[in-house]
């Protein structure tokens, strides 16, 4: 069941032009809306990849659809999107992404920092699904704290350029889908410290994948309605490469794992084993 926005807040940083609303449940939801200026796929690539995220036990925030309806659409005052050259243009009432507000949260920390984050392994994880899903985009995270501890939590979060963004096209390179600071690779040494995130994407069910892309709404697709099918289909067949892309991640000049020194594993040999 959408959750309904009962407020505009405010806009969000990003190319998306994401608004801060509060919803009916009382929370803040950072919503992504159908008519933004990248495309209106970048919605449903949210959801998709939110999904399996959180499915292998990834940290990712809270996640639905919002519902924007008509009045609160046409009485907000500035929710609306900016497509430059003077052009601006209503937010469209309808169904779109959210994802819940993570309050106090920060973009970045520094390298030293970083390796008191409590669950730095996860970079690990997210690396797997950036690669599995084509993310052609730097990796976006967001750190909080509560009040109770000392170290950071980090938070997966823009999803919106998986599946080659809006085109669905599936171009790989060693160096997309990466974090900008190799610091969070520093704990790798080998298969192991994929685990067991990477495995539970190669061993994912083909019918987890459908159920996660059929409670996506259909609009998001846009006019091309057996899209959706060919995505599936092409994330059920790309499980067995996401050892090759790591592994070409691992070779490329940034040399992103100085601790991996393990005998290099055929990815073939396993994947083929549990595809």
């Amino acid at each position: 069941m959408a959750i309904l926005a009962v407020q505009a807040i405010r806009r969000m940083r990003g190319g998306s032009q994401a608004h801060l609303m509060l919803g009916d449940d009382g929370n803040p939801w950072v919503v992504k809306f159908q008519n933004n200026p990248q495309n209106l796929r970048v919605l449903a690539n949210e959801f998709i990849v939110s999904s399996l995220a959180s499915v292998a036990s990834l940290t990712v925030p809270e996640f639905g659809v919002i519902e924007l309806d008509p009045w609160l659409a046409s009485h907000s005052t500035n929710l609306e999107m900016d497509f430059g050259r003077g052009r601006l243009e209503r937010c469209r009432p309808g169904l779109h992404f959210g994802s819940r507000l993570i309050s106090k949260a920060i973009d970045v920390l520094t390298p030293d920092r970083l390796r008191e984050v409590n669950n730095l392994a996860e970079f690990s994880g997210i690396l797997a699904l950036d690669k599995w899903t084509n993310n052609c985009d730097w990796r976006q995270v967001v750190f909080s704290k509560k009040s109770t501890r000392s170290k950071y939590d980090v938070a997966f979060i823009d999803h919106g350029f998986c599946f080659g963004e809006a085109e669905w096209k599936f171009e790989d390179a060693p160096l997309r889908g990466i974090y900008g600071l190799n610091a969070v690779y520093g704990r790798v040494t080998g298969w192991s410290s994929f685990s067991p995130w990477l495995e539970r994407f190669e061993e994912m069910s083909p019918e987890t994948i459908w159920k996660i892309v059929e409670a996506v709404p259909p609009e998001w697709f846009g006019a091309d309605k057996d899209a959706a099918d060919t995505l599936v289909d092409r994330l059920i067949r790309r499980r067995s490469r996401i050892r090759e892309l790591i592994l070409a991640f691992r070779n490329s000049d940034l040399t992103p794992f100085p601790n991996w020194t393990a005998t290099q594993s055929s990815p073939r040999r396993y994947a083929k084993k549990h595809s």
